[in-house]
């Protein structure tokens, strides 16, 4: 494809549709222009395939590199051998999956585009398949345009047409990817008859290195362009360009699926969703995404544009990771049931995970999500102690069912809450930077927990909806760092005081690590680790299985035994043997492909460039995390530290709009949140920052 952005000649495009470029296209749409066979083979009498090369396709679900065009050769000419075809199709209007690289990236007015939309059909055939004019003509160019995954040798041919008054009316075909012979066989300005010989389809790399096939498109007007026109778009430009270059079918008539079925537009997916699903799921940004593929660190919307994820810490090890996709597959053809049945998955799996716990901490129980996970370590926690009170913090979050958003302050205090239940209290969020309590001393951590004593010791002695009888603290939940608080660290000292008070009274300490579990922090696998404590029970959840359905709760044995009291815990779909397979692989890559480290290293990398920001931008009034844990708080002023919400929601959509996909968190939703999947990159965090930087420049921001 040409790597020209063609953006200068856009306006000059939409003048030539009014004149000949209307005329041809009418004449296409009539059925008036037919040409000859394109191939010999002709692909209008041999047998066929339509090649699905889209952002929904494309590829084999192996580890994906867009400039790896021998996937590309093996992908499509796989695909032919299996149905026993000589030619297969690429669609015209495609969104493609291939033109997602860097070579394919060009300027657009908020920041860049690729240029993924196909203008051409591709006929893939074997090298020295001869191509044919299907018009008569002359040769109006014969180029080499050599740069990889370019063209390579291409030639474009000049038809003419008479319009009503006889006037001439001229418009070209292009053949890319031919075979180098043409280069020296044709000649500018020779007369070809429609049949007639026009080379033949060329081999890699001297075709541009792709996969052998033509590539063939008309052009109503060649914009100055001399020996090439671009062969893909942006999405921006999408409809000029499909004007300049229309459907080379309606001259080809090649039967079958030639042109790409486009998916249904943003307004009728979001009026669908309004009448469909609860209006309470509310969707990311003033502009909603249409995602559709992820990969890595990138998420693709259905125009084939690629975002920088940085929040979605449910993709651990990276969207689709081909290992964690082929085990789940793998599994699922064998055997996907309930845990009634002996199996050597859940006890692998309960092994493997249970090893990477300090003792005691040794028991598995298998759930499907961290909600549930949070609801059964409540229900042991009651069990086990014979107590129902529950000790959380402030702004805290640990799932959506009943019992566990009675948990949740950032819940039950938010809109539609009903407050706090009589048997839970809330201690203060060990917030360092603005909290009351402030500041690195070594005592803000045992102040904070003096708060959670004060909790425990309530429920022990004030009496409720029991009577005469207080609840009693069953449990301190915490978060191992504090997510919806707004990415806050808990301070030194915090974890081991308040484990005291609270086991003092009889309670245990649950450490719910579903979203800073399983090596995000850097320094250690679970971020309970860091401060020197060993929790009661720990709940699991979103990065267990990279997106797979599943959570757990590890516990010591003492809990568990008193927790089997008669009453049987059974989950029909937690520990089966797909989620247990994919639950091994997660643990596979984080080991296998050193994500722990990672997380460590381009954690402190991304650290250290907010910090750089923070000391140019005054509405940065912190940057803190661990690992790939990371929060900035805005704020109006950085001696009132007055939250700054809208300032901190306008930088989060003008970041999409860059590609870079933030979100906002925290009581004031002034924190911006990054917890991107673990195979996040020093590149990608110096991309992340970069944008940053140039957003919080933006006039519209500045303080």
């Amino acid at each position: 494809v040409a790597h020209r952005d063609g953006a200068a000649h856009i306006a000059r495009g939409g003048v030539a549709l009014q004149g000949g470029g209307r005329l041809i296209k009418g004449r296409l749409a009539e059925g008036k222009l037919r040409g000859v066979g394109l191939l010999d083979p002709d692909p209008r009498s041999t047998p066929i395939l339509t090649i699905d090369l889209s952002i929904e396709s494309g590829d084999d679900g192996g580890p994906f590199d867009p400039t790896d065009h021998v996937a590309l050769r093996r992908v499509v000419f796989d695909r032919m051998r299996d149905a026993g075809v000589p030619i297969g199709i690429g669609r015209y209007d495609e969104v493609r999956w291939w033109y997602t690289g860097d070579a394919f990236r060009t300027p657009a007015p908020d920041g860049e585009e690729w240029r993924t939309i196909h203008l051409g059909i591709d006929l893939f055939a074997g090298p020295g398949t001869p191509v044919r004019a299907p018009l008569a003509g002359r040769i109006a160019s014969v180029a080499d345009n050599a740069e990889r995954l370019d063209y390579g040798p291409t030639l474009i041919v000049e038809h003419e047409l008479a319009d009503e008054g006889g006037a001439p009316v001229r418009f070209w075909t292009l053949y890319g990817h031919l075979d180098p012979a043409v280069l020296e066989e044709a000649r500018p300005g020779r007369a070809v008859a429609a049949g007639d010989s026009l080379g033949s389809v060329g081999a890699p790399p001297r075709n541009g290195d792709w996969a052998p096939h033509l590539h063939f498109q008309i052009i109503v007007d060649r914009l100055g362009y001399d020996g090439t026109f671009p062969g893909v778009a942006a999405p921006g430009q999408r409809e000029v360009w499909l004007a300049l270059s229309p459907d080379p079918n309606a001259l080809l008539a090649i039967p079958g699926e030639t042109r790409a079925p486009r998916p249904e537009p943003g307004p009728a997916l979001l009026a669908a969703r309004a009448a469909r699903i609860g209006p309470s799921l509310r969707l990311s940004y003033r502009r909603p995404l249409h995602i559709v593929r992820g990969r890595g660190t990138r998420l693709f919307d259905a125009a084939g544009q690629p975002f920088l994820d940085c929040v979605n810490n449910v993709a651990h090890v990276g969207h689709a990771h081909p290992r964690v996709s082929a085990a789940a597959c793998r599994q699922m053809g064998l055997l996907n049931t309930n845990t009634r049945y002996l199996h050597d998955a859940i006890l692998t799996y309960a092994e493997r995970l249970a090893a990477l716990f300090p003792q005691p901490l040794s028991v598995c129980f298998f759930v499907c999500s961290g909600t549930e996970a949070n609801e059964l370590a409540l229900r042991m926690a009651r069990t086990h102690t014979g107590k129902v009170g529950a000790v959380v913090l402030d702004a805290a979050y640990h799932g959506n069912s009943s019992s566990v958003v009675n948990l949740s302050p950032y819940k039950f205090d938010g809109p539609g809450g009903k407050g706090t239940r009589p048997w839970v209290r809330v201690a203060p969020m060990p917030d360092a930077y603005r909290g009351r309590y402030r500041g690195d001393g070594a005592d803000v951590g045992t102040r904070y927990a003096a708060h959670v004593a004060e909790s425990v010791a309530a429920l022990e002695r004030e009496p409720t909806w029991f009577g005469d009888r207080p609840p009693g603290a069953a449990a301190f939940f915490h978060e191992s760092l504090l997510s919806c608080g707004g990415q806050i660290p808990l301070p030194p000292g915090f974890l081991g005081a308040a484990y005291d008070a609270a086991r003092a009274a009889g309670a245990v300490c649950v450490a719910d690590e579903v979203q800073v579990g399983f090596g995000r922090v850097g320094t250690h696998f679970w971020a309970f680790e860091e401060h020197d404590v060993v929790p009661d029970i720990v709940t699991l959840g979103k990065p267990i299985g990279n997106g797979h359905p599943l959570g757990a709760v590890v516990t010591t044995p003492d809990i568990a035994r008193s927790f089997d009291n008669g009453m049987e815990y059974f989950n029909t779909f937690g520990g089966n043997p797909v989620s247990c397979a994919v639950g091994l692989a997660v643990l596979d890559v984080i080991e296998e492909e050193g994500l722990r480290e990672n997380a460590l290293r381009a954690g402190r990398h991304l650290l250290g460039r907010l910090e750089e920001l923070m000391m140019r931008h005054p509405a940065i009034g912190d940057v803190r995390g661990r690992g790939l844990f990371v929060g900035i708080e805005l704020v109006e002023d950085r001696e009132t530290r007055v939250p700054a919400p809208e300032y901190a929601d306008g930088l989060v959509q003008r970041m999409r709009e860059r590609g870079v996909l933030l979100s906002t968190d925290g009581p004031d939703h002034n924190v911006i949140k990054i917890k991107p999947p673990l195979v996040f990159s020093e590149r990608d965090a110096d991309l992340l920052a970069s944008r940053l930087d140039e957003v919080l420049s933006e006039t519209a921001f500045r303080r």
